[in-house]
């Protein structure tokens, strides 16, 4: 009679201890899988965030949006050089010159101000701009300049001559149709403004 209630009493402690087990095998089990929920949408959230800034996805209006923002420093740097280059007498060629550099600096000076206001410190900034703005600056200053150069009468204009801003503006056209394309071919590389747009998120 002892001897069934001693084998009773095991019995009911083991079924005791394998009921707890299993409540915290399936515990465990939970959280396990919410673990793993986790791990999934985290590892969704990356793979969206890698797809944003992969090679190939390059619109044409984020092509368009960076040339026109090289664009304006060209235009900035380009009408300056003139009006410094008319005060102090020079010629065409040192006005040209002077011009271009003028084109380069106010170009790189724009996409700075966005890099620098995300908090990057200047030396980096400054490696990111030249990696994203020099192709794509100085393939509109070959165009821009070519076309006023090559237009009967532009190089001798004044900036009082209406000839002057109508070539102007037709040259500076003329270099928004041909850099888009080469900053959409740079930005679907992860290149050009590509670089820039890492730093705005």
């Amino acid at each position: 009679m002892q001897h069934d209630a001693h084998a009773h009493h095991d019995h009911s402690a083991h079924s005791a201890h394998s009921t707890h087990a299993d409540h915290e095998s399936h515990d465990g089990h939970k959280g396990h899988e919410g673990h793993e929920g986790r791990q999934e949408r985290h590892g969704g959230h990356h793979e969206g965030h890698g797809a944003h800034h992969a090679p190939g996805k390059a619109s044409w209006s984020m092509a368009a949006r960076a040339t026109l923002h090289c664009l304006t420093g060209c235009a900035i740097g380009e009408v300056l050089g003139m009006i410094i280059g008319t005060a102090l007498g020079w010629g065409n060629m040192e006005t040209m010159i002077l011009a271009i550099i003028l084109a380069f600096f106010f170009g790189y000076a724009l996409t700075l101000r966005g890099i620098l206001a995300a908090g990057v410190d200047f030396k980096t900034a400054f490696k990111v701009a030249l990696a994203a703005d020099t192709l794509s600056i100085a393939v509109m200053e070959i165009i821009d300049n070519g076309v006023i150069a090559l237009w009967p009468g532009a190089m001798d204009a004044h900036l009082s001559d209406p000839i002057f801003w109508i070539v102007l503006a037709i040259a500076l056209a003329a270099a928004f149709v041909i850099t888009t394309p080469v900053n959409k071919w740079l930005i679907g590389r992860g290149k050009g403004h590509a670089v820039v747009h890492q730093y705005h998120h």
